[in-house]
């Protein structure tokens, strides 16, 4: 897989292009390059199957509007993962219970589980 193509298609499937990026880099560490430099960096080839993740774990690309990309390994195979950003909801409901009634599986949802 090349992470340079791989980056610029999942760019691309998110709707957004290059100018929109605001950082890429790490949140933890401060280390971080432009676009242009990226593009150099990240024109080579990595092994994303079953393995050992081989691609910076702590990689993100932040978007103007604060959506993000970032590395992802799922069953031993790595890719990025995207996340749109914070929508508050145009109706707001109160919270009275967080966590399942007794006649209640689990896994419900904050609807499910209020009263």
């Amino acid at each position: 897989m090349n992470l340079l193509k791989e980056t610029i298609e999942d760019i691309a499937s998110s709707g957004k292009t290059p100018e929109d990026i605001a950082f890429i880099g790490s949140e933890e560490s401060g280390h971080q390059c432009t676009w242009q430099e990226f593009q150099t960096l990240a024109n080579i080839d990595y092994e994303s199957s079953f393995g050992a993740q081989e691609v910076a774990s702590d990689l993100i690309i932040v978007f103007n509007d604060g959506s993000k990309m970032w590395r992802h390994e799922y069953d031993g195979s790595e890719n990025w993962d995207y996340s749109t950003p914070f929508v508050a909801p145009a109706e707001v409901k109160p919270i009275v219970r967080l966590t399942v009634k007794p006649d209640q599986i689990g896994w419900e949802t904050l609807a499910d589980v209020q009263d």
